[in-house]
């Protein structure tokens, strides 16, 4: 059975990342949905860009690098600078994601039925290596829900997967790991509404290069408050049409039925849906 066709632009923030880069980018380039790659070099102080640039064999393989350490948020503006595809997702470099859901979590999008899915860790079936770690990511996913008066399961999943038209239009700010709630945040005051699916998740332990602290998760909490009571034009500027027009489409379509898409991506829409 055939593959999704190619619309999948995948940003690879990387930060020392030698051991794991090569076979992640391996495994993302074996997706039939993946039109291009964006890996992005954080300075790393290891052989990360050595391994980078031994990708761009592939011609879907682009590789781009910072000369300061700048941060994940940074190194996703980096990337979605140059990204073509009509839709994107964001990769670590490690081996905690399986780039085997991206199938799944295109679905939705390809469908109709929304312009944003998350993939659920769940924390169930999956190799958690810390309590705390998963009581912090309930708490935050709590305040989310608190906040905007919506129901996710999973703020801080690194699978996000949007239009690459929608995640221009949040006008990310954050450098570092802020930029996960940053984007719920942004989403959820746009009023899209968040699909989520399963996915599977092997979570690596600090001395396998977690870096994610506690003290993220309190900077979650901040960041969230700040989008919560900023006003529309302070986080996005002037109206933009383009958000009206996806949400009625994404509306009748979901009243239509996922076999009556108005919102779904078509073949037409595909190569010019940068937004």
């Amino acid at each position: 059975m055939a593959g999704p066709e190619p619309v999948l632009g995948v940003i690879m923030p990387a930060f020392n990342e030698e051991r794991s880069l090569e076979l992640v980018v391996r495994r993302v380039l074996q997706e039939s949905s993946v039109q291009q790659v964006v890996i992005v070099d954080d300075c790393s102080t290891d052989g990360t860009l050595a391994a980078a640039l031994r990708c761009v064999g592939d011609s879907r393989v682009t590789v781009k690098t910072h000369a300061t350490n700048r941060g994940k948020g940074a190194a996703i503006r980096t990337g979605l600078a140059v990204i073509t595809a009509p839709l994107v997702i964001i990769q670590d470099a490690d081996l905690e994601y399986d780039p085997a859901d991206y199938g799944k979590l295109i679905s939705p999008i390809l469908r109709g039925r929304a312009d944003v899915v998350y993939g659920i860790r769940g924390f169930a079936g999956h190799s958690a290596y810390s309590y705390w770690f998963v009581i912090g990511n309930r708490m935050v996913t709590t305040a989310t829900n608190i906040l905007f008066n919506c129901y996710i399961q999973d703020m801080e999943t690194g699978y996000k997967v949007m239009r690459t038209s929608l995640l221009r239009r949040l006008g990310l700010r954050g450098d570092r790991f802020d930029v996960e709630p940053e984007i719920t945040g942004r989403v959820l005051r746009l009023g899209y509404r968040i699909y989520e699916v399963p996915i599977d998740y092997a979570a690596r332990t600090r001395a396998q290069g977690k870096k994610l602290t506690w003290r993220d998760g309190v900077m979650a909490l901040l960041v969230l408050l700040r989008i919560r009571l900023s006003t529309d034009q302070g986080l996005f500027g002037q109206p933009d049409p383009y958000h009206a027009e996806r949400l009625d489409q994404l509306t009748a379509a979901l009243l239509g039925g996922a076999g009556d898409s108005q919102g779904a991506l078509t073949q037409e829409q595909l190569p010019g849906d940068k937004g």
